[in-house]
């Protein structure tokens, strides 16, 4: 045997003769019953958050004490505490025999170690596993005597909310998804079921003049337990001392769920938006007359908070929102169409080139005018700096539905997680608008069916099923489904509308004509709406020997669509406007133009399934649906379809969604 293995075996063997392995075992045993009482009663007592830490620093120095006392001294039946002999003065007779109660002590000390980490390792590290980085931020509660004082409350919830936005690894649901329990309170386990989230931050808070109280507190969802609380007292004179609150609460959550943050959103968290106060509450008050819809007043705040601060970045965005919602429709064919947003969203961003809020409303300009790659650009960066913008999701899921439907879907299913409440019937609509793109007609049921589940409501949910069915060519049955629609709700121009598209592809033109008439009636006039199906309005006229009152209703679509195109103006998607003249030129027998038309799709990379469902049973295409060049365009775009179907159901599977 080496020498090297003699020595550690008679080391060992010392070990043992003086004790202090039996010494450690049970020391061992006693910290850890100790640690465990400390970190249960440190919560509840509201001990310093040294305590722990400290009491591991102590229990650290007992054991070394422990060893060397174990070394030097031993316990003996008879003459109680003595000096332990050396080695080479021990002899064989004098052995110490092995004494019961250390072996029971040992024992003991065992089965206490391994019952411990049953009890409570295990059950953390389930525990951390179950919660994920989510938290729902409710609103904060105003506790002043004057309720005028609720938006700036509100303000401090927005803008912890937006800061913890920011930061990747984190789940945040948005602030509309929350507003609901502001009048209806519910127990935190419903409403963390209800967001889907693993955590909750409450808050409370008061404005007496430039002094501001405020509490908040961070609970764990599913047990309503409480990890934290933090109080503020603190006098506001700069917007500084507001940026601070908001950053060290922000910190906070992040520290106690783990959540990784970033160098790059600790400094966006950091910014400060405005050096003035006063432009600061002038912002604050406009934002909560927008989210109220008071878009007047809400114009008017922003206008003022620039007064007196003109690179108030927020305020432009907040303008840009404004102008967006007041003026949309009333600009809708004229050439500087949302100009003005884009210029405010510009000018925003040539301040803080970090603002999310502004790339999303540059997305849906460029949405609105055609520019589609500019579009996604522009999107990518909104969530490049607010991972968790929920809206930006929901368009960029849109625009991916023309170039990358498995992108489109993960778009989709991210909103869902993010955007809840109220409007969680509509995320679940879109997904399930998605998988109806894709041609999983029986999924897009199923999310059909779980937005029924929250709204009740069977129009709605009727309406969704004669699409599924029409996406399907089931004809007839999206008649069914619509009749159904129908009589809960009759007023609606755009059902009859409806009914007219449905009976021409069923090959019913009595039945359509019949309803292309009274959606006429109901509109009475030949509005942006109205001008949209025109061309199956001609057909319908036609098929009824109406040939002359057919050419008008066609020579209005052309016109209708042409100008879209010159404008660069976009409904649903540009493809749209190509589809509409191809098919109106191959039904009044102009094929070059049909051909030109349809020769766009060649330059799409993917094909949904409403188009596959359109260009097979179109009527207005069976002039040409026997040309060779028809049928291969028809071939083109199917391969395209079932191309992108397969990957998709690829994904599906890959991640046990199917």
């Amino acid at each position: 045997m080496p020498p090297g293995s003699n020595r550690l075996s008679q080391f060992w063997q010392e070990l043992k003769r003086r004790k202090v392995t039996r010494t450690i075992t049970v020391y061992a045993a006693a910290a850890f019953v100790i640690l465990e009482l400390v970190s249960i009663i440190v919560e509840p007592l509201k001990l310093p958050e040294w305590t722990l830490p400290m009491i591991i620093v102590l229990l650290c120095i007992g054991f070394i004490i422990a060893v060397i006392i174990s070394w030097i001294y031993d316990i003996h039946p008879e003459e109680g505490i003595v000096k332990t002999e050396p080695a080479h003065k021990a002899k064989e007779k004098d052995k110490p025999v092995t004494s019961n109660s250390w072996k029971i002590a040992s024992y003991i000390s065992f089965v206490v170690i391994v019952v411990l980490i049953v009890l409570n390792v295990i059950p953390r590290a389930a525990k951390k596993e179950i919660l994920d980085k989510s938290i729902a931020v409710l609103p904060f509660k105003n506790e002043s005597s004057d309720q005028e004082n609720t938006y700036f409350i509100n303000g401090m919830m927005e803008s912890i909310l937006d800061n913890l936005s920011r930061i990747e690894d984190m789940r945040v649901v948005s602030r509309n998804s929350v507003e609901q329990y502001r009048d209806d309170p519910k127990p935190t386990p419903a409403v963390a079921e209800e967001m889907d989230v693993s955590y909750v931050l409450e808050g409370s808070g008061q404005k007496v003049g430039n002094r501001l109280l405020l509490t908040v507190q961070l609970i764990v969802g599913h047990d309503d337990r409480h990890i934290w609380s933090k109080q503020y007292d603190r006098v506001i004179e700069r917007v500084e001392d507001l940026i601070d609150i908001q950053k060290e609460i922000a910190e906070l959550v992040v520290n106690e769920i783990e959540a990784i943050i970033t160098p790059d959103e600790k400094e966006l968290i950091e910014s400060v938006p405005t050096t003035s106060l006063t432009a600061y509450d002038f912002y604050q008050r406009g934002a909560e007359e927008e989210i109220k819809g008071n878009t007047d007043r809400a114009e008017e705040l922003f206008r003022t908070a620039l007064k007196y601060d003109s690179a108030y970045a927020n305020a432009y965005v907040g303008l840009a929102g404004v102008f967006w919602r007041k003026h949309y429709w009333e600009t809708y064919f004229e050439e500087d169409f949302l100009d003005s947003v884009l210029i405010l969203a510009d000018i925003a961003l040539s301040i803080d080139d970090k603002l999310s809020d502004a790339y999303t409303i540059r997305g849906n300009y460029y949405i609105q005018v055609g520019e589609l790659d500019m579009a996604i650009e522009e999107f990518d960066l909104a969530l490049l700096y607010n991972p968790n913008n929920g809206w930006a999701y929901v368009f960029g899921g849109r625009l991916y539905a023309s170039s990358d439907l498995v992108k489109s879907i993960q778009y989709y299913h991210k909103a869902l997680a993010l955007i809840r409440g109220d409007q969680l019937p509509e995320m679940l609509e879109n997904v399930g608008w998605a998988y109806l793109e894709n041609g999983f007609i029986e999924k897009s049921k199923y999310y059909y069916s779980e937005a029924f589940k929250l709204t009740k409501d069977s129009l709605r949910y009727f309406n969704r099923l004669r699409l599924c069915e029409f996406v399907s060519a089931n004809f007839s049955d999206a008649i069914e489904y619509l009749k159904k629609v129908y009589a809960l709700d009759s007023t609606n121009y755009n059902y009859d509308g409806s009914f007219g598209e449905y009976y021409m592809m069923n090959g019913d033109y009595m039945q359509s004509l019949q309803h292309y008439n009274k959606w006429l009636e109901k509109t009475n006039s030949l509005s942006q709406h109205a001008v949209f199906g025109m061309h199956r309005v001609g057909w319908a006229y036609w098929m009824n020997g109406l040939k002359e009152e057919g050419e008008v209703f066609f020579k209005k679509q052309i016109e209708y669509n042409t100008r879209l195109l010159e404008l660069g103006r976009v409904i649903n998607e540009v493809a749209r406007n190509y589809y509409d003249l191809a098919a109106t030129y191959a039904f009044i027998g102009d094929k070059d133009k049909a051909f030109e038309n349809l020769r766009f799709f060649e330059k799409y990379q993917t094909a949904n399934r409403w188009f596959i469902t359109y260009i097979n049973n179109d009527p207005l295409f069976d002039s040409i649906r026997d040309e060779p060049e028809f049928q291969q365009i028809v071939r083109d775009v199917e391969a395209k379809y079932q191309a992108e179907h397969d990957r998709v159901r690829q994904w599906l599977e890959e991640n046990d969604m199917l």
